[in-house]
């Protein structure tokens, strides 16, 4: 199509059905593609899974899993099967269209090991509003905001399943607090920052449902060593032959 692009992911390992004036993916994913805790043959499920990068990304790091990718956006969704086809995975990823407030009748309750989830973290009339409707709706809460998609979570994993996210750090004590309010027990945190010395820009999370209490905090991650050049290890992460799992 006219309006959409063909990108790659990971050195070219994975390609992509984009846009190409609304919403692309960012470095968020493959950030949180990384970080989140999975393990051989689990159910995994994305909430508001955009074009599919994250499941994408996850079924080539991770082989051996299932994974169900809910995208309210139709055109959205239809990238994302497309994406998933052309890399040959449909036997492992699948592509809901739905909105994740109606989780309830779209997904059956305690039926993924792991949620991850890149929720949009802007409040709907705040910051700069894009006139592009597919990138006000990635970004802002327009169509779900935290608590829905914490409610989506929880109904969706089985007790001691694992919620990983990433999030806006200067909102990190709202999103803290609604998780344990929600049953789900912020377990390993790591700040995200543009550069050494600089404020947190993102958090990352994973959470787990009916855990007990005690967070392990990682070390920070730097995006950037100087002026347009990947830290090592975001070198690797945009590579896809990092480490899995957030440990540096």
């Amino acid at each position: 199509m006219s309006n959409e692009s063909l990108d790659t992911l990971i050195d070219g390992k994975l390609r992509l059905y984009q846009s190409r004036n609304g919403y692309r993916f960012s470095l968020d994913a493959l950030l949180l593609a990384h970080f989140v805790t999975i393990k051989a043959h689990e159910q995994i499920v994305d909430l508001g899974a955009g074009n599919g990068t994250i499941a994408l990304l996850l079924s080539q790091l991770h082989p051996t899993v299932s994974i169900t990718a809910l995208e309210v956006q139709a055109a959205m969704a239809d990238r994302a099967r497309r994406s998933v086809a052309l890399n040959g995975v449909a036997e492992r990823v699948a592509v809901v269209s739905g909105d994740l407030r109606q989780a309830r009748s779209l997904l059956a309750p305690s039926s993924f090991d792991a949620v991850v989830s890149n929720p949009p973290f802007r409040k709907p009339n705040s910051g700069r509003i894009s006139p592009q409707r597919e990138k006000q709706i990635a970004r802002h809460e327009i169509e779900g905001g935290l608590a829905d998609f914490l409610g989506a979570a929880v109904h969706v994993l089985r007790t001691k399943g694992r919620l990983a996210l990433v999030y806006s750090a200067e909102r990190a004590v709202e999103l803290l607090a609604a998780l344990r309010a929600a049953g789900l027990e912020p377990k390993r945190l790591r700040w995200v920052h543009s550069f050494a010395g600089d404020a947190a820009l993102l958090v990352l999370v994973e959470a787990v449902k009916g855990g007990r209490s005690g967070v392990e905090v990682a070390p920070p991650l730097v995006i950037y060593r100087a002026a347009k050049e990947y830290s090592a290890e975001v070198a690797a992460i945009v590579a896809g032959i990092a480490k899995r799992g957030g440990k540096p």
